[in-house]
């Protein structure tokens, strides 16, 4: 029997804070963490594509592990990126991470080599069988190339552990497709901004957020109006949102990500090399929708999220 979980809602794939030298900053990010609970979110990701994972060393990886659990201090579960070379490796990620007591953990397909169907599924196996935390499966095919298709997806009803689906490739018709072949066997969550309504109205129960750093209300709010069927109230946030939620879809949407949090106030705009900061152009593009979406922000439905604080 699948293990049960109770995620559901946003869960902002949170920015890894770095120094001016590019060294880890655990206290900028851990004030990170804390500002998006107390803004009212679902749940918290680190080590995940916005979080840099692929630029951090196994020790910075844990480090922040630590620090999101000691943040997050029961509120809100928290669930780490595993993004490896190797099937071995990613093992042994996914064993810091339950030995750090994280709520679960989000598995990539192995990344640099570009696997064959039955070896996607026997990675994400391997990496579920060396823990007994729960494995949300992540797709992203236009950022790691290795396509979880639901295909493969379905392959895997029957292993316990993994119990979640998170998929990136904007392709909302494969919610469907899952649920003709397997049914609710797994938990189903939103990974593309700017397609969360769609997915919503499809089945997701979750939504793991990129531009929900910079708006985290804004993001659990709208969530929360299309879980509900609040459609007209939904989609003139969702209409104002989308110039921002899709910065998401882009190639370098850590840095537009994390230029609009830095322009909240509620980080830095610092990533890690290789990626480097937007070009003037590009920049100049990110600060206008940015100011456009400041001066137009709406007011927000009531949804029952907690006062700010």
């Amino acid at each position: 029997m699948a293990k049960q979980i109770g995620w559901e809602g946003v869960f902002p794939a949170v920015t890894t804070q770095f120094r001016s030298d590019f060294s880890v900053d655990l206290d900028a990010t851990a004030k990170v963490l804390d500002g998006l609970i107390r803004d009212g979110v679902s749940g918290l990701i680190v080590c995940g594509t916005v979080g840099e994972n692929t630029s951090l060393s196994r020790s910075e990886k844990v480090a922040l592990m630590e620090t999101a659990k000691a943040v997050s201090r029961g509120r809100v579960p928290v669930i780490a990126g595993v993004a490896e070379f190797t099937t071995a490796f990613a093992c042994e990620t996914a064993k810091e991470a339950e030995r750090v007591g994280l709520d679960g953990i989000m598995v990539m397909p192995a990344l640099v080599y570009s696997s064959k169907p039955h070896e996607t599924a026997a990675h994400f196996r391997g990496v579920a069988k060396a823990t007994d935390l729960p494995v949300m499966v992540y797709n992203n095919p236009p950022i790691y190339k290795n396509d979880v298709t639901p295909e493969i997806l379905a392959s895997l009803a029957d292993c316990d552990t993994i119990v979640c689906f998170k998929d990136s490739s904007g392709d909302t018709r494969r919610f469907t497709d899952v649920k003709n072949m397997v049914g609710d066997r797994f938990v189903i969550f939103a990974g593309l901004d700017d397609v969360v309504v769609e997915s919503v109205m499809l089945g997701a129960q979750g939504w793991i957020s990129g531009m929900s750093n910079a708006f985290p209300r804004e993001g659990e709010t709208l969530f929360r109006l299309a879980k509900a069927g609040r459609y007209e109230e939904a989609m003139p946030l969702y209409e104002w949102f989308m110039p921002l939620l899709h910065l998401d879809a882009r190639p370098d949407l850590v840095q537009c990500i994390k230029l609009c949090e830095e322009i909240m106030g509620r980080g830095s705009a610092i990533t890690r090399p290789p990626r480097l900061p937007l070009g003037p152009e590009e920049r100049a593009v990110v600060e206008a929708v940015m100011a456009k979406a400041l001066k137009t922000r709406p007011a927000l439905p009531e949804v029952g999220l907690k006062p700010a604080a």
